[in-house]
Parts: C-alpha cells; sequence; structure tokens
C-alpha cells in the first residue's frame, strides 16, 4: 500500500523529518525557503498533507486550489489564525495544530521579555558593545524593579498559566487577570490570582500586561490607542500571542511619548517587516518570534504533527483538530 504524499512548506528540525520520511512519502523543504501563494496551491493540488507553519499564509485563495488532493493540514503550531478555518471546511479538509507541548518554552520567553524590558537589558547591551559604558554609577540605566509588582494577563490560558506560576512564586508577583473563559478554581487558588471583569480593568491595576490571547477578527487590535492610555504610565506590555492583537502604530506612539514604560515583543504585525520607527526606540525590546524556540519544543512540536497525520490517515480522529 502506497504512503500517503506529505508537503512540507518549511525545514523542520531533522529528528522530525527523518520520523516523518519513516513513514510517509515526503517532499521537505530542504532550503527553508517560504512557499509562494502559487506553490502552496500546487502542493493542495499534489499531496494528502500540507503541512504549513503560522508564517505561511493558508487564506481562502490558497484553499480555494483546483485540483484539490490534500485532505489534512497538519499546521506546525499552536495558533491557527494563518489558515481560512471556514474556507478548509469547505473544501472538506481538516486541520490540526500542536498545542500543550511549547506552553512552558513560550511562558519562559514571556517572563525573559518582562525581566529584559524592566531592567533595560537590551538597552544595556548595546551601551556595552558599543563601548558607551564608562563604569558603573549611582544613577546610570536605571529600571523597574519586578519582584512584588502587579502581572496582568489578558487571557488565562496554558500560557498564560505558566507564566503566573512562574511570577508568583519565583518573583512574588502578585496575578491579576481576565478571561471569558476562567480557568478552574485549583489553578486560580494555587496562584493567590484574582479576576477582573475586563481588559480595560487589568490595564488600569497592572504594572507589567502580558498578553495571551488568540490571534483573529475578534481580537485584532484588542490594544488599541485607548487602552494603552488606560496603562499605568510606568507600567510595561508584554506580548508572545500574535501581532496583530496589537495596534502597532498606537504602541510606537505610546512608546515614543512616554505614555508606557516600555514593551517586550517577541511577534509584530505584518512580521517579518518591521517599520523603522519601532527599531530606533530604547524603551522596547525586539525578539525574532522565538516562543517556542528551543530544540526540545520544536522537535516535539513536529512529533505532535506526525501523531496527528498518523491517526488521519489510520481512520482515527487526530487528538489536536480544531477544524
Amino acid at each position: 500500500m502506497a504512503k500517503p504524499k506529505v508537503i512540507v512548506t518549511r525545514k523542520w528540525p531533522g529528528e522530525v523529518e527523518e520520523a516523518l520520511r519513516l513513514e510517509f512519502d515526503v517532499t521537505l523543504n530542504a532550503s527553508d525557503k517560504p512557499m509562494t501563494t502559487a506553490e502552496l496551491k500546487k502542493a493542495l493540488g499534489e499531496a494528502d498533507a500540507l503541512c504549513p507553519t503560522v508564517s505561511d499564509s493558508v487564506n481562502a485563495d490558497v484553499l480555494g486550489a483546483e485540483p484539490l488532493r490534500a485532505k489534512i493540514l497538519g499546521s506546525y503550531g499552536v495558533g491557527f489564525n494563518h489558515i481560512d478555518l471556514d474556507a478548509a471546511k469547505a473544501r472538506g479538509l481538516v486541520v490540526t495544530n500542536t498545542p500543550e507541548v511549547l506552553t512552558d518554552c513560550t511562558a519562559d520567553l514571556a517572563m525573559t521579555l518582562m525581566l529584559m524590558v524592566a531592567r533595560r537589558t537590551g538597552e544595556g547591551e548595546r551601551h556595552v558593545r558599543d563601548r558607551q559604558w564608562t563604569g558603573w554609577r549611582p544613577t546610570h540605566m536605571m529600571g523597574a524593579k519586578v519582584t512584588g509588582k502587579t502581572l496582568g494577563l489578558i487571557g488565562m490560558g496554558r500560557i498564560a498559566r505558566a507564566m503566573a506560576h512562574k511570577a508568583h512564586h519565583g518573583f512574588g508577583m502578585r496575578i491579576i487577570y481576565t478571561d471569558p473563559f476562567p480557568p478552574p478554581p485549583d489553578v486560580v487558588k494555587s496562584l493567590s490570582a484574582e479576576s477582573r471583569g475586563s481588559v480595560e480593568e487589568v490595564l488600569r491595576e497592572a504594572d507589567f500586561v502580558s498578553l495571551h490571547t488568540p490571534g483573529g477578527k475578534e481580537t485584532r487590535h484588542l490594544i488599541n490607542a485607548a487602552r494603552l492610555g488606560m496603562m499605568k504610565k510606568g507600567a510595561f506590555l508584554i506580548n508572545t500571542a500574535r501581532g496583530d492583537v496589537v495596534d502597532q502604530q498606537a504602541l510606537i506612539a505610546a512608546l515614543k511619548e512616554e505614555r508606557i514604560a516600555g514593551a517586550g515583543l517577541d511577534v509584530y504585525e505584518g512580521e517579518p517587516a518591521l517599520p523603522d520607527e519601532l527599531l530606533k526606540l530604547e524603551n522596547v525590546v525586539l525578539l525574532p518570534h522565538l516562543g517556542s524556540a528551543s530544540l526540545e519544543t520544536r522537535v516535539a512540536m513536529g512529533m505532535r504533527v506526525v501523531e496527528n497525520l498518523r491517526a488521519f490517515f489510520a481512520g482515527q480522529k487526530p487528538r489536536d483538530r480544531v477544524a
């Protein structure tokens, strides 16, 4: 019996690519060059499964491919707003993602951004590398203390809870949150977390605001000029969720005018393109979408895709089906 044909859109960790070779008739992307719209359409007509990543736009145009051979989109990543789920359903495509395995890794990075921007470490490293440092002095590059401050979480899913655990138990931070689907009472109790009824309440009270919402139409520009204006002047915004959750131009204005103290960003609107005015700001830490970027996590994500494909082609329901 012929193995299912699988096309992978980007280069994946070697261990995962080998697992795919063993189980499927797989076409890999050795060059790691992003596939064009035309190439994605062609792949959908040639393979039984297409494995995109969160940087591939699998929109209605792509999903309108004719002929369509593919039966499943095994996406590499927890987010799926890069896929038009309605169009996928209309074409009879199953869609899966890779939840759970990247929780701690992304929460670690959110903590990293919070500490970096509070203590001005990105700015400090540039200062040293540029040979501008003239030695210790009492008023040099003072930042903000993190321990004991209030962390406000917009969204209280797996990653937010993991961050809250590290922040509360590791740094003695007070945790407040808002989420239309609140966590179980035992989770709230373990974190001594306090629920707030709205995004606005969290923004007004928190010293650090960390975003943990899905992307998409419902959350696009959730953090806009008006809401940035509700934050404390000394507060910091952290985003490891999705770039379009924040109105980027409004954030740039708030940072320029020092209406908030700073921001730590791992995701951006329209990434990888970034506006020059954002790159020039010193009160923002900028990372290149590294949330899940540890070897262990990226391998685990790929193996989850393999597991989902294996189940699907065995006639079973993939455990990570989202559409």
